[in-house]
């Protein structure tokens, strides 16, 4: 007689610790390969026999297993997480899944809900402090605006040194601005990334190693954040709606004094520009305050619903957002649009599989401003005499009857600086952006065999973007074209990148020993960038347009301003086509080599007369499980104490690619005419090579501990740079040489515990690198003459500001400062005062005075989250050693009276110097705070500790909604305490993103504390 098992459909639900149901949760019957997925609600039904095994797994929670027996209709499981899983899976280069134990280089991995939990409109400020070897600076641009990210320090001389990003698998282009730097541009910028809505954003794997990004080559010298992004998940459709609204307030302001009045010499004087007047009384003080006067209150709301449902063969996911914005200053507006599709299907028997997505967004902003004095409506704000009336200020213009147009209203002058009433520069000079842009990507992989898979994919990404500068007539003649109509200026951008590559996998285990994953591909890369610029004074009849009949006032058209107005056309396109490979070598479990190799052929090589077409970046790792190790060598050391210990090391060679036109160089439109010189062509380029190795160690220890360490060094060579020295009949020539050092640490720290219904997990990151100028140009020839060039320093002249240079020599770092005047001195070295009781100031331009270095010493960040059952709260603490930053802003407030350090040397009634001599305040701060400053006073240490972030939040479980949905309402907040800090402003804020601005503060926008909530709602 025959026996057969009844078959039995067997019901039931997966949720996690805290009630949740878990979607998507994988149910096999062991041995077979039947099995289905729980839905939106964690419910699954599967028809199985009884005796059968079926295994519950879910990516970062424990496999269970469960034997079906008669009685099992219904089975119902509690997953427990396992955040020290030692199989997890990580998305390194070029979108390659890799077990992160099988690494040989360090890859941070941060998860999407980190980055949505405590919200910012560029989502990658999130970042900050969750990363070890990472520094990323806010700009003072706002929201929205670009970020600099540099990691494991600064390496090119006239490169940039920030991350590469790739969304999907695909590198994205970098911003065409850094935002204005100097003594007068006030123009922010924002970034490409910026626009990505951080709701779609499913992870992020941080390559901050050379040999981490290899397989990128030039774009990803200095590292790359690869992107990964949400898709639809199979089950039920599940709707997520999200609502972010925060508060901002201007964060560490410069203090000021409200104790002495408008005036000079200790006599009241209305209309004066400086605060040196009679001290004040109850009966002449308005009580003016920039912070309560001026500044307001701004918000950014984020509102977000995504969508996603799908069968096992086809899955849908959707998304809009929307990011509206009001800054701290009046009329600067931020407004953000995303709509994001997203389709992947399977056909084939599963072999083949096709994803697809579109997006679009539109953003908006007005008067996106970070530092300068041209029309900066903090100049005017912060520098208004104390004691005056701010409401007169309020009126901003006032009607003339004769023009019968309303003028600016400003009675104070314009200070040295170009200073205008703030109101007037909030709505009477607008500078506006609206961008369109589009991103439409496709991708088809066809698995041929179990073990390789072919895949395709291509993506364009157009974006078209309109400025407009309105300057309305009474605006100031150097900043109107000295017109009294007004002035209108318009540039439109198109940028366009086409991205295609292909890619075979192949991934096989030959034995219980081996096995091996490699990849073979190449891709093109396609980019054009076309800006068309027109800017003027409407004519006004003036001697200032001769020939030109008066025009509209204040009607901003091209067609009415100076038909001299200039114009600028200017168009570039680059190419880089690559081939590359790479090849993973596992032994039994324990033994991991990696090989890449990719050859780039780029565009600025193709040149009739280069010599060097290509250039090709190798990269080799190892990595070793010593734990492993010591169980097959029969070493049997308690899980309890240690479950994992890895070492690895990576050696790579990366490199960078140099400025366009180096190699086929062209005429330059120079202030409104065309330069008749060109830079001296220089054929045979090298790439800017940087040569990296690292070792490091991974442990996970004592159960809920883990800790990674890393040391590295990297050196860039071939350095392109422009010497500044006489080229005869050539504009400038380039030479190819010098070389950086780059050495340092990364340590992170891990702790993560739950006790019934508490958790808590803590997370530190420590890191320092140490940047050296080992060489700069002892060894470079003059192409022109021949002549040995001897460089041992370069003074970089762009954006300076005041009396301060970054220098580069030998032996120092890539953010020195130095200051090129001093106080005249005696022979001790002490301030020398003349008979007369003054002192004076003298160049010290052939021996300049080094202020320090702008760059970190190091960066610690510790963040720690508990969970209660439905209650969560979390924090981070950050701090940054070490490094100076300059403030020009506080020069001049000390130089027109209004700081409070003037206060408070006027109450003394001098100022100390020479351990006891004494000198009148306002001489003094006229002559150290004047003209282009004394840097060595307004030079501070950059030292920090703030209160980076908190939150806490309650999720209101879906059982109590009767099923409909679970809502989670957090309170979060950003900048919360600036713990420990001595300079007047943010020294972590920036106002570019380029290489020598940084630690630069001149009159830059005040960073930002945010407070506000978020409600989450899960259908």
């Amino acid at each position: 007689m025959l026996a057969f098992a009844a078959n039995i459909k067997v019901t039931g639900r997966v949720i996690d610790n805290s009630g949740e149901p878990l979607i998507g949760v994988s149910i096999l019957v062991k041995g077979t390969s039947t099995g289905t997925l729980t839905n939106l609600d964690g419910e699954f039904s599967i028809d199985v026999a009884e005796g059968d095994v079926l295994k519950f797994s879910y990516v970062g929670y424990q496999p269970q297993e469960v034997t079906v027996t008669s009685s099992s209709s219904s089975i119902n499981i509690t997953m427990i997480e396992d955040a020290k899983k030692l199989d997890e899976v990580v998305v390194t280069a070029l979108g390659i899944k890799r077990e992160q134990k099988s690494l040989s280089y360090n890859v941070q991995q941060v998860k999407g809900d980190m980055l949505t939990t405590n919200k910012d409109a560029n989502f990658v400020n999130s970042l900050a402090g969750k990363v070890a070897g990472v520094n990323i600076n806010a700009s003072s641009s706002g929201t929205g605006g670009i970020s600099k990210v540099v990691m494991r320090g600064t390496k090119s001389i006239m490169q940039s040194s920030n991350a590469l990003y790739v969304v999907d698998g695909v590198p994205m282009r970098s911003a065409s601005s850094e935002g204005d730097a100097g003594a007068f541009g006030s123009k922010g910028a924002t970034e490409p990334i910026a626009d990505l809505n951080p709701d779609d954003v499913e992870s992020m794997s941080v390559l901050t190693g050379a040999a981490a990004a290899a397989l990128y080559g030039s774009a990803a010298a200095n590292g790359a954040i690869v992107i990964t992004t949400k898709k639809g998940q199979t089950g039920k459709a599940k709707v997520t709606a999200s609502s972010n609204l925060e508060w901002n307030r201007a964060w560490i302001l410069p203090r000021f004094q409200s104790s002495y009045g408008a005036g000079q010499n200790s006599i009241y004087a209305f209309t004066s520009s400086y605060s040196w007047g009679a001290r004040l009384t109850p009966y002449n003080d308005y009580g003016y305050d920039v912070a309560d006067d001026y500044l307001q209150t701004g918000f950014v709301a984020t509102n977000s619903v995504t969508f996603s449902s799908g069968t096992e063969r086809n899955q849908t996911y959707a998304s809009v957002a929307a990011t509206n914005s009001k800054g701290i200053v009046p009329n600067e507006r931020y407004n953000r649009y995303n709509f994001n599709y997203r389709n992947t299907s399977k056909f084939l028997n599963d072999k083949m599989t096709l994803d697809l997505n579109a997006s679009y967004i539109y953003q908006m902003d007005r008067n996106m401003i970070n530092q300068g004095s041209y029309m900066n409506p903090i100049v005017g704000a912060y520098l208004f005499p104390r004691g005056n009336n701010w409401d007169e200020v309020r009126a901003y213009e006032v009607y003339d009857p004769a023009r019968k147009i309303s003028t600016q209203n400003w009675q104070w002058g314009e200070y040295g600086l170009t200073v205008q009433n703030p109101y007037w520069v909030n709505y009477r000079n607008l500078r506006e952006n609206s961008k369109n842009r589009y991103m439409v990507g496709a991708q088809l992989s066809y698995k041929v065999l179990p073990c390789l898979t072919l895949s395709g994919r291509v993506r364009f990404d157009d974006s078209y973007t309109k400025a407009t500068d309105k300057r309305y007539a009474g605006t100031l003649g150097n900043l109107s074209d000295n017109s009294e109509r007004g002035y209108y200026g318009e540039t439109n951008y198109k940028e366009k990148q086409i991205f295609a590559d292909f890619l075979a996998s192949f991934n096989k285990d030959f034995s219980e020993d081996w096995n091996l994953q490699a990849n073979f591909g190449g891709s093109i890369n396609d980019m054009r960038y076309e800006s068309t610029d027109i800017r003027g004074g409407i004519p006004d009849g003036s001697e200032n347009y001769p020939g030109q009949d008066a025009l509209l006032t204040n009607f901003f058209s091209i067609n009415n301003i100076s038909r001299n107005a200039p114009k600028t056309w200017n168009m570039w396109r680059e190419q880089t086509q690559s081939i590359y490979a790479s090849a993973d070598l596992g032994y039994k479990r324990t033994y991991y080599l990696t090989l890449t190799g990719r050859n780039d052929w780029p565009s600025a090589l193709a040149g009739v007369n280069s010599k060097k077409s290509s250039f090709f970046y190798p990269s080799v790792g190892i990595s070793v499980l010593m734990t492993q190790l010591f169980e097959d060598a029969g070493l049997n050391i308690p899980s309890e104490y240690l479950s994992f210990w890895k070492i690895r090391a990576s050696w790579a060679s990366v490199g960078t690619a140099f400025p366009r036109y180096i190699a086929n160089p062209r005429y330059e439109w120079v202030n409104g005419t065309w330069s008749v010189l060109t830079q001296y062509p220089v054929n045979n380029l090298l790439p800017e090579r940087t040569k990296s190795g690292e070792v490091g160690m991974n442990f996970r220890f004592l159960k809920d501990f883990n800790f990674d360490a890393t040391w590295y060094q990297a050196d860039t060579y071939n350095q392109t740079f422009n010497p500044n020295v006489p080229v005869g009949k050539y504009s400038k020539i380039y030479v190819q040489t010098g070389k950086i050092r780059n050495w340092g640490m990364e340590f992170a720290l891990g702790f993560d515990h739950t006790w019934n219904n508490f958790s808590w997990a803590s997370n530190m990151t420590y890191s320092f690198n140490k940047n050296v100028i080992k060489e700069l140009g002892r060894n470079a020839y003059n192409p022109v003459t021949g002549e040995k060039l001897d460089i041992d320093q370069l003074v970089m002249t762009d954006n300076q500001v005041g009396a301060t240079r970054f220098i580069l020599r030998e032996g120092g770092t890539m953010g020195d400062l130095y200051s090129m005047v001093d106080l005249q001195r005696d022979h001790n070295g002490n301030i020398y005062i003349n008979p007369e009781g003054n002192v004076s100031t003298v160049s010290v331009a052939d021996k300049p005075i080094k202020l320090g270095s702008v760059l970190p010493k190091g960066n610690l960040a510790w963040s720690n989250s508990f969970t209660w059952k439905n209650l969560t709260a979390s924090f981070m603490l950050s701090a940054r050693f070490g490094g100076v930053v300059y403030s020009r802003t506080q020069a001049v407030l000390d130089y027109y009276g209004v700081s409070e350090a003037t206060g408070q040397a006027r109450d003394r009634g001098f100022v100390s110097i020479n351990n006891g001599d004494g000198i009148n305040p306002e001489q003094w701060y006229n002559l150290v705070a004047g003209g282009e400053t004394v840097p060595q006073y307004y030079t501070y240490s950059a030292t920090n500790l703030r209160l980076r972030e908190a939150t806490i939040g309650y999720k209101i479980p879906r059982k109590w909604l009767k099923g409909v949905c679970d809502i989670k309402v957090s309170l979060v907040g950003r900048n919360l305490w600036m713990i420990y800090n001595k300079a007047p402003y943010d020294p972590e804020s920036v106002a570019s993103a380029g290489n020598y601005f940084q630690g630069i503060d001149n009159f830059m926008m005040p960073s930002l504390r945010n407070f506000g909530f978020n409600v989450n709602f899960n259908f």
